[in-house]
C-alpha cells in the first residue's frame, strides 16, 4: 500500500513538473509574439495599430489543447498550389498528418511544407499547420490561425494550439496569406492561442 502511494506520489509530481515546464514554454512564445509586435522593423501592424499597442490578447493557457498526436508522413509528399488572401498561389507539399483527440474525440490536421522557404537553410525543416475553428469568426479571426512546426524525429508529437498566431492579413488586408485549406477545418472551438486583433 505504501509502496504504491509513493508510485503514484511521484507520478503526480512528474505530471505537475511537465505541466509547469509547458506552461513556462508557452508564456515564452507569447512574451516573444508580443515582443516582435512591438518591434517596427518586424511588426505587422499598421502606424495606426502600432501606436496604441499594449500587446496581444491570448485565451487563458489551457493544456488540454496541448495533445499527443501521432505523425503520419506522406510518402511521396503531395504537391499542389495553396489558395492566398490575393492572387498569389505557392507551391506547398503535403508533408504529414497529425491524429490526436481532445475530450476523447478524434481529430486530424496536415502539416504543409512551402517549397519556396525550403531553399532557405534556416527554412529546411519548417513546416506549419493552418487551421480554422469554430471560434474562428466569433473569438479568433475569422481567416483562421497557424501553429509553427518542423519536421519531426518520431511517430509521436506535441501539438500545441496555445502556441497559435494569427497571419499577418488579420492586421493588414495588404499581405498574401494562405488560407487554411478545407482538411484543416476543425469543428470544435480551440479557445487557445491567440484571439483576434481588436482595432
Amino acid at each position: 500500500m505504501i509502496k504504491s502511494f509513493a508510485i503514484l506520489l511521484l507520478f503526480l509530481i512528474g505530471f505537475g513538473a511537465r505541466g509547469q515546464n509547458a506552461e513556462k514554454e508557452i508564456k515564452k512564445f507569447q512574451e516573444e509574439l508580443n515582443q516582435e509586435y512591438k518591434d517596427p522593423s518586424k511588426s505587422p501592424l499598421t502606424e495606426e495599430d502600432f501606436s496604441s499597442f499594449n500587446g496581444l490578447e491570448f485565451y487563458p493557457i489551457n493544456l488540454k489543447f496541448r495533445v499527443k498526436a501521432q505523425w503520419v508522413p506522406f510518402d511521396p509528399p503531395e504537391y499542389f498550389n495553396m489558395a492566398t488572401t490575393t492572387d498569389r498561389s505557392p507551391l506547398y507539399a503535403k508533408y504529414g498528418r497529425l491524429h490526436f483527440k481532445i475530450d476523447g474525440k478524434a481529430y486530424q490536421l496536415v502539416a504543409y511544407q512551402s517549397q519556396d522557404l525550403k531553399r532557405m537553410p534556416q527554412y529546411k525543416d519548417y513546416l506549419f499547420i493552418p487551421f480554422i475553428d469554430e471560434t474562428c469568426g466569433v473569438e479568433s479571426y475569422g481567416g483562421g490561425r497557424y501553429i509553427e512546426f518542423h519536421i519531426p524525429d518520431g511517430e509521436e508529437v506535441i501539438l500545441d494550439f496555445n502556441q497559435a498566431y494569427n497571419p499577418y492579413c488579420c492586421y493588414k488586408a495588404s499581405y498574401s496569406c494562405p488560407i487554411p485549406p478545407e482538411e484543416n477545418y476543425l469543428e470544435l472551438e480551440i479557445r487557445a492561442g491567440v484571439k483576434a486583433f481588436e482595432k
